[in-house]
């Protein structure tokens, strides 16, 4: 059997997870897991020192209270495929 040696272009790697479409990417996820939970959460992406972030987290008092209780981002990101 042959030997294979895999080098990774390391800067072509951290342009493309600093790249438009993975920012595209990571929006759509965020949106999904937002609009899964409804109102009273917000969804933010950027870019930072090595990668794009997605986040979403709660934006009404309301919201922060469902999610400290049944912890429902967390169950949201689980659910998106």
């Amino acid at each position: 059997m042959t030997k294979v040696k895999v080098e990774l272009n390391r800067k072509g790697v951290r342009e493309l997870l600093k790249s438009q479409a993975m920012k595209d990417v990571c929006s759509s996820y965020a949106k999904k897991v937002q609009a899964k939970l409804g109102e009273g959460y917000e969804s933010s992406v950027h870019i930072g020192k090595n990668r794009v972030n997605a986040s979403v987290g709660t934006a009404t008092i309301q919201a922060m209270q469902e999610n400290m209780n049944d912890n429902t981002i967390l169950k949201a990101l689980g659910e998106i495929k």
